[in-house]
């Protein structure tokens, strides 16, 4: 994963981008081993302006409060909300709150009923500006990406267009 870059076409017809420091960062959480927990934290990043486009730029990791076990992350810390208003008014609006990401320790990673339904539960009560938020599982092999719609609260998987350098 490292030096590359992943894009998934969305339900629009446009595109989100994982960009290579963020493919970097997860690349380090990722469960090789029997003993590491899963891991996760918040998408931060861009929609591109005159487009249909997302880039996410940016990413959370683990924080001290967060609970982290090898089959389950939950995200606990105020510093999550902390780096997404840090963020958001750095940019000066632009730089904005996309979903969250956690690992999972399995090759080809699959969301379990607890991950749809605190997705669900997400796009019900988060505070977002869009109509979608995003879901990564980062597996061992493999990164996968789900669409939760907050009109219709379907969630959809993406499919993966691009792996390529950066």
């Amino acid at each position: 994963m490292v030096g590359k870059e992943l894009i998934y076409k969305l339900s629009n017809d446009g595109r989100i981008k994982l960009s290579s420091n963020v493919l970097i960062t997860m690349d380090g959480f990722i469960q090789r081993e029997e003993t590491t927990p899963e891991s996760g934290g918040v998408l931060l990043g861009r929609f591109i302006k005159y487009s249909k486009d997302i880039v996410i730029d940016k990413i959370s990791v683990p924080m001290k409060d967060d609970i982290c076990t090898r089959y389950s992350f939950k995200r606990l810390s105020l510093g999550h909300q902390k780096m997404i208003d840090e963020e958001w008014t750095q940019s000066k609006g632009t730089c904005n709150y996309l979903g969250e990401w956690h690992t999972h320790p399995e090759e080809f990673p699959i969301p379990s009923n607890v991950d749809t339904r605190n997705w669900k539960r997400k796009l019900k009560s988060d505070v977002f500006s869009a109509r979608f938020l995003y879901f990564i599982i980062v597996g061992m092999t493999e990164i996968k990406i789900w669409e939760g719609d907050r009109r219709t609260l379907e969630i959809k998987q993406l499919l993966k267009i691009i792996y390529g350098n950066t």
